[in-house]
């Protein structure tokens, strides 16, 4: 018996408020770090608040990098990364300067700031998005719809055909990420309301 969603659990995420969120959505999700259960999964959220080596070392020490690869990656099944969740599909990251997961080319950097007064480093609040391409995860979703950003740092991706949005702060960074099978946001949709809910409601529905 397949399960719907499973959010992977590896020590760094912010599980329940994104769990809560989709039960409101009626849907069963489970929270698991075992290799059987995300094997069974139809579709993965990999969730994360905290330090990307960090992340990466529990990823590592829990035996999940082959289970994750095979089901991403040979299986394609859907996932959602957010925040760290999203910076750990990359190539490496600055935080730690360690290896992601190298699912999408591209590395996290620091927000290099000039005007520290106007832009604090992390990047906390409400900002706007701007779709870079149409996407079934931004269906319904206007155009420089606000959601909810708690972050220091953002991903630099490579090819611009896998960004899906971008947004300002001091300059233009990748907000949100697509290719194929891998999505992934560096907001918190879980903290963002209506708006978050339904690109949640739209990640069930792929």
């Amino acid at each position: 018996m397949s399960i719907n969603i499973v959010i992977v659990d590896y020590g760094m995420g912010n599980l329940n408020s994104v769990y809560k969120t989709l039960v409101r959505l009626k849907t069963n999700p489970i929270i698991s770090n075992n290799q059987k259960i995300i094997e069974q999964a139809d579709k993965l959220i990999l969730p994360g608040v905290g330090h990307f080596k960090n992340a990466m070392a529990q990823l590592n020490n829990l035996q999940l990098l082959e289970t994750l690869n095979e089901n991403i990656l040979v299986k394609k099944k859907p996932i959602l990364g957010i925040c760290l969740g999203m910076q750990l599909m990359g190539s490496k990251s600055e935080e730690g300067n360690v290896n992601g997961l190298g699912w999408i080319d591209g590395d996290v950097i620091k927000f290099n700031i000039n005007d520290t007064l106007k832009h604090k480093i992390p990047h906390i609040g409400w900002n706007s998005i701007v779709n870079s391409k149409t996407s079934l995860l931004m269906k319904k979703i206007p155009n420089h719809s606000q959601f909810y950003f708690v972050h220091s740092y953002h991903f630099k991706v490579a090819n611009s055909n896998h960004i899906l949005n971008e947004t300002e702060y001091e300059y233009t960074f990748t907000s949100a990420i697509e290719k194929e099978n891998i999505f992934g946001v560096q907001y918190h949709p879980e903290k963002s309301h209506d708006i978050g809910e339904l690109l949640l409601k739209n990640f069930i529905e792929l």
